[in-house]
């Protein structure tokens, strides 16, 4: 091992565990993820805190449960008084954060970090002084002769997703974001660095320059595909209700045509993260740094592109909670090696800080992990994920809105069962052995009574643990 080793923690968005050869996708167009994942740790069963961008990026950076960090809904500032990753390593690290922040103040360096790229001007309006300055990929796209066309409610002009999308590949967040991190790997050879590469793409809108890579009557689609989630939890009939009456990225959802299409042109979308991957690769070894390199790609949630008739995330949903996860650590390993069981986005940023060789601070509620690595086993710990949703933006009617305020807890056993939990609605039981695109709610199933009282159990013992204080339902 080499000592104080780099590490880039790469975060798409968005961005489904199914968008992946690692993971099963035989069709799709990604060559330099599939490399990386050839010589790397690719982990079966990785679950955010919660399947939204601001509490999921907060617990990557923190190693905390969105409930102790505080960000639990989006737009949500992360405290000056909780350290991220950058704050947790030595100062002999050179630090740098490019790309989405999602955490406040998107154009302010903050929490520890020495140099900061900043791309999203959209939360202009949730600054703490409108007088911070525009995103640096503003200016650059300014540069390249183009004119924001999108508009903030405060009237401040923006180049808003749909915009970028309409740009050429080179004009890409990811591109943007990879153009600074070549730069960033290039100069910093002499002292170890810290690198999260923090990108948009394929966040929605479901269209971009690749909308034409694969054809939508051809892709495949699994059982899930367009099936109203009947049984299940009213918060995701309600949404499985809503989409098909609505126009979502000019695609009529009435009919299948439709939603295969934005499916189709969603996965194309995942060729920006691919490219992108790739610079990083190439510049780690042209620069002779790949085998010092802790190379961590994931996800800040998924995406349901249609499974259960729904779109985006915020569900526990194994397509909007389970993401990739693709860990290189070239000294524990040159070749592809799963790594079974369930590990939990609050457990990364302890887990990169030990496979570093550092220590980790006492605050943090996560867990590094790299004696299971090596193992390539997790043991048999669950995964606990959270819903917070109060305060969020319009989910498509006042019905849907309301049911967004009930909070959640999901646990997800390494036996593979999932329960997840609501005081004021339906709750679901799903059996992901025999049932892993859960089709049929098993919760009211008289059968599985025990089985629920023992997963609440741990639940609530998680709660204690983590002072948790999200009501539960008696069971």
């Amino acid at each position: 091992m080499p000592d104080n080793p780099n590490i880039l923690l790469f975060i798409s968005d968005q961005q489904r565990t199914d968008t992946m050869a690692c993971y099963g996708n035989d069709w799709i167009q990604s060559p330099h993820q599939d490399a990386l994942a050839d010589r790397s740790f690719v982990f079966d069963n990785t679950y955010v805190t919660q399947a939204v961008c601001t509490p999921s990026r907060a617990s990557l950076y923190t190693g905390l449960h969105p409930h102790t960090h505080g960000c639990m809904i989006n737009r949500t500032k992360l405290r000056d008084e909780i350290p991220t990753i950058a704050e947790m390593l030595p100062a002999s690290y050179r630090k740098a954060h490019f790309g989405k922040w999602h955490l406040g103040n998107d154009t302010v360096r903050q929490h520890g970090f020495d140099e900061w790229i900043s791309t999203e001007d959209n939360h202009r309006v949730n600054y703490s002084s409108p007088d911070l300055p525009y995103t640096d990929y503003y200016h650059w796209m300014k540069e390249k002769g183009y004119e924001p066309s999108g508009k903030l409610p405060n009237g401040d002009q923006i180049f808003s997703a749909r915009q970028r999308y309409e740009c050429p590949p080179e004009c890409q967040m990811a591109a943007f974001v990879a153009d600074h991190s070549e730069r960033f790997i290039r100069e910093t050879v002499d002292n170890p660095w810290l690198l999260v590469f923090s990108t948009f793409e394929p966040h929605p809108p479901m269209t971009g320059p690749y909308d034409d890579m694969y054809d939508p009557a051809e892709i495949p689609v699994g059982p899930g595909f367009l099936k109203h989630p009947e049984g299940h939890s009213y918060f995701d009939r309600a949404r499985a209700e809503h989409y098909p009456r609505v126009t979502v990225d000019g695609e009529e959802l009435k009919d299948e045509e439709g939603w295969r299409k934005l499916r189709a042109q969603y996965f194309g979308l995942v060729k920006i993260i691919d490219d992108a991957v790739g610079r990083m690769v190439e510049v780690l070894e042209e620069t002779g740094q790949f085998e010092s390199t802790i190379f961590a790609f994931t996800s800040d949630h998924g995406e349901m592109a249609g499974d259960h008739c729904m779109l985006e995330k915020r569900a526990f949903y194994e397509e909007s909670a389970r993401v990739p996860f693709i860990l290189s650590v070239p000294w524990m390993t040159k070749e592809q090696r799963r790594v079974k069981g369930n590990f939990g986005h609050v457990d990364m940023v302890p887990t990169l800080v030990e496979l570093a060789g550092h220590q980790v601070p006492p605050s943090v509620e996560g867990r590094g992990r790299a004696r299971e690595i090596e193992a390539g086993d997790m043991g048999d710990g669950a995964a606990v994920m959270e819903w917070n949703g109060v305060g969020d933006r319009n989910l498509g009617n006042p019905t849907i809105n309301t049911l967004a305020t009930l909070p959640w807890r999901s646990i997800v056993t390494v036996d593979r069962w999932k329960l997840n939990l609501c005081a004021g609605d339906q709750c679901e039981l799903f059996d992901l052995n025999t049932d892993p695109y859960e089709l049929t709610n098993l919760y009211n199933e008289p059968e599985h009574a025990d089985r629920i009282r023992v997963m609440a159990a741990e639940v609530r013992l998680w709660q204690h643990e983590t002072g948790d204080t999200a009501p539960l339902p008696n069971n």
